[in-house]
């Protein structure tokens, strides 16, 4: 088990950015298919739980979704093969908050508030800290 981190700098912040970037296209791809699919309790009141799980598992979104969740969680893995779980758990769960509520604001066009802002950069200073 490798405890302390023997790569560069450089190469920890690609190897985080990995995770970052394929965890929130996932999510927000996740998201996207859900929302174009509707409101699942209508879709099961209407098909049943066959028509609901139809509706998702016919989605080209909700794959593509999946996909890039699978690359995150594999990402992740091949970052805590070679780097300390101390940085790539805080830092990767923290700018993926981040990401998100960028990614939510401009792709999804969702609603972001003023709290959920300050809370991403109030994120960005703490991992500030926690790469210095």
């Amino acid at each position: 088990m490798m405890l302390a981190s023997t790569t560069g700098p450089w190469t920890a912040t690609g190897m985080i950015s990995a995770i970052v970037l394929a965890s929130t296209a996932g999510e927000v791809l996740t998201a996207a298919a859900m929302k174009s699919i509707g409101d699942l309790d209508e879709i099961r009141a209407k098909s049943g739980m066959a028509g609901a799980i139809r509706a998702v598992v016919t989605c080209p979104l909700f794959f593509a979704g999946v996909g890039f969740l699978a690359l995150a969680f594999f990402s992740l893995l091949f970052a805590l093969n070679h780097l300390n779980l101390s940085l790539v758990a805080p830092a990767s769960a923290s700018l993926t908050l981040v990401t998100n509520a960028i990614a939510g604001k401009f792709f999804l066009h969702e609603n972001v508030d003023k709290r959920r802002w300050t809370a991403a950069v109030l994120v960005c200073i703490g991992m500030y800290f926690l790469a210095h």
